[in-house]
């Protein structure tokens, strides 16, 4: 039969903070140990995904950390993720090539109109 073991701290319910693993002593007896929440650990802001390269912890337990362990070096390091860091950039080069061919086609499109239209006058009826 199980040793009855009585909790070590002040809650006596089960509860979600409340966590408990039973461990065995040096001197054979079984007590209770605290076990700490586990976290989610930070995601992507974007797709949702898991961070890698950056520990799960307690919001807590981050306020301890350095800044260099609390994020990734790289742009948007420890809050995107590096495809959609990598996205981020190639929509914007490609809105900026954008913007560039439509400024191509307007010019030609200018020069065009002035061309044909230059020798034309319309005049009164």
């Amino acid at each position: 039969m199980v040793a009855r073991l009585t909790y070590r701290r002040q809650c006596r319910y089960n509860t979600k903070s409340n966590k408990q693993r039973i461990l065995k002593t040096p001197g054979g007896k079984l007590t209770y140990q605290a076990v700490k929440k586990s976290s989610k650990g930070p995601a992507c802001g974007d797709c949702g995904k898991a961070l890698i390269g950056l520990p799960r912890l307690r919001p807590t337990e981050y306020r301890r950390l350095k800044n260099r362990e609390k994020r990734v070096s790289r742009a948007y390091g420890g809050s995107r993720c590096a495809g959609c860091v990598r996205s981020r950039i190639v929509r914007a080069f490609l809105i900026e090539e954008q913007k560039c061919v439509k400024q191509v086609l307007a010019e030609k499109l200018s020069q065009a109109k002035s061309e044909s239209g230059g020798g034309k006058k319309k005049g009164k009826k």
